[in-house]
Parts: structure tokens; C-alpha cells; sequence
């Protein structure tokens, strides 16, 4: 279940909940985009929890405040010191390939200064000395590389993000969902389609399934289901 909302500028447009609206125009017809927001999480979630303290606006699902940034991110994963901005739904592709890119060349590095070493073993010893001590903190950063680049992999594979991981307990509507269970997957297939390949305007909102869908997927898997590509 998805709800699309278009924006020119690339902001994300916010809703007001049902009980709002109402209290502000009682007797005026709301229109029902506008009450579509409160269709996106569980029945009997409470506005207030769903309300950012500093927006003072409705969040859709998977958004939270950023408080370097100031403002509310859709699908925030976390925000990167090293390049000054969010990691959310516009550049979490880009941000994937940006990992990659600097695992390759690190790599690249290391291979040339173990090329090096392996060549110049008869020559001074400063020199092997200083190629040693270059080494070291590359191996360390490509290590570090490595397993942010497999912890995103990971992320895009099942649709989640490293805010999701981290503070599942914390987010109201996640808190009954059965372990082991990505409540916002659609099949790996799907969620590298609309990481990198899609082309829609606007934003997809995602709504919460429903907690016996999410049940359904909670069951152990099956030969029917490996040869039906259950995960993909």
C-alpha cells in the first residue's frame, strides 16, 4: 500500500492528522489527501507520537528529524559528517556508490604499495619502513570500508535503513513487528529497482503493513518457496 506525493522543489509535503483538520475547519469538507496520511500507519497510532517536536508536523512512515540539517528526512538512514548532508531517499543510491568508489581505490592503493614493498625488499630499509607505516592505516580504512559498503548492501537489499536497525524499539510503529521480519521489503528484486532504477516522480510513501501480512512473512521458509523466489 502506497501513497504518492509530488513536489516540484523536492521537499516533501507533510499532512495534518484526521483530528486536526478537523479541529481547524470543522464544518469545511477535507479534502482527502489530506486524510490519507493517518491511513499510512497502524489503526489507533496516536498523532502525537507521529508529530515531529520540531516541524510540529505529521511525519509519513520512516521519516525522522535531522538536527544538523534541520529539517525532516524521508527514509533517513543517518547523516554523514564526512560530506555535510543526509543520507535519505534522494542520494541513498549515490551515497552506495560512493562507498564502493572509495573501497576500489583503496584497494587499488594497497595493491600498489604491496607491489612495492614486494619489489624494493633488497633496497633501504627507510624506505620499506615508511611503506610499512603507510600501509597499516590503509588496511585499517579499507576494513572499515568494506563493512560499511556489506551494512548498506545489506540495507538496500531488504528496504531498511541504518536508523531503522539502530533504533527499531524506539519507533512506535515497528515496535510489534516480528524479528527477522523487513516490514518495508518488496523482494529483492523490487527494492534495488526503486533504489536505483526508478524513474517516478515525486515520493513513494510506504505505508505499515499490516501486522498479519507481517505475520505471513514471520513463517520459516519452504522448498515451495525457494523455488518460487520467496525473497526476491
Amino acid at each position: 500500500k502506497k501513497r504518492q506525493v509530488c513536489s516540484k522543489n523536492g521537499s516533501l509535503n507533510y499532512f495534518m492528522s484526521r483530528s486536526k483538520i478537523e479541529q481547524h475547519n470543522p464544518q469545511s469538507a477535507t479534502p482527502s489527501s489530506l486524510l490519507q496520511m493517518m491511513d499510512l500507519y497502524p489503526p489507533g497510532s496516536s498523532s502525537r507520537d507521529l508529530t515531529c517536536s520540531y516541524c510540529h508536523l505529521i511525519q509519513p512512515p520512516r521519516t525522522k528529524h535531522c538536527h544538523d540539517c534541520d529539517k525532516c528526512i524521508l527514509q533517513f538512514d543517518h547523516h554523514c559528517t564526512w560530506l555535510g548532508t543526509c543520507i535519505g531517499i534522494r542520494n541513498h543510491c549515490r551515497f552506495w556508490w560512493y562507498i564502493f568508489g572509495q573501497a576500489s581505490l583503496v584497494i587499488w592503493t594497497v595493491a600498489l604499495y604491496i607491489q612495492f614493498l614486494h619489489v624494493d625488499m633488497n633496497g633501504s630499509w627507510l624506505k620499506g619502513l615508511t611503506g610499512l607505516t603507510l600501509l597499516l592505516p590503509l588496511i585499517v580504512i579499507l576494513i572499515v570500508l568494506l563493512i560499511l559498503l556489506m551494512l548498506h548492501t545489506y540495507l538496500a537489499l531488504t528496504n531498511q535503513t541504518t536508523y531503522e536497525i539502530a533504533r527499531r524499539k524506539r519507533i512506535s510503529y515497528l515496535r510489534g513487528v516480528p524479528r527477522k521480519v523487513h516490514p518495508f521489503s518488496k523482494g529483492i528484486c523490487r527494492n534495488l529497482y526503486d533504489l536505483c532504477l526508478s524513474r517516478q516522480k515525486g515520493y513513494v510513501l510506504e505505508a505499515v503493513p499490516p501486522l498479519d501480512e507481517l505475520e505471513a512473512r514471520a513463517r520459516p521458509y519452504t522448498c515451495r518457496d525457494v523455488i518460487c523466489c520467496r525473497c526476491c
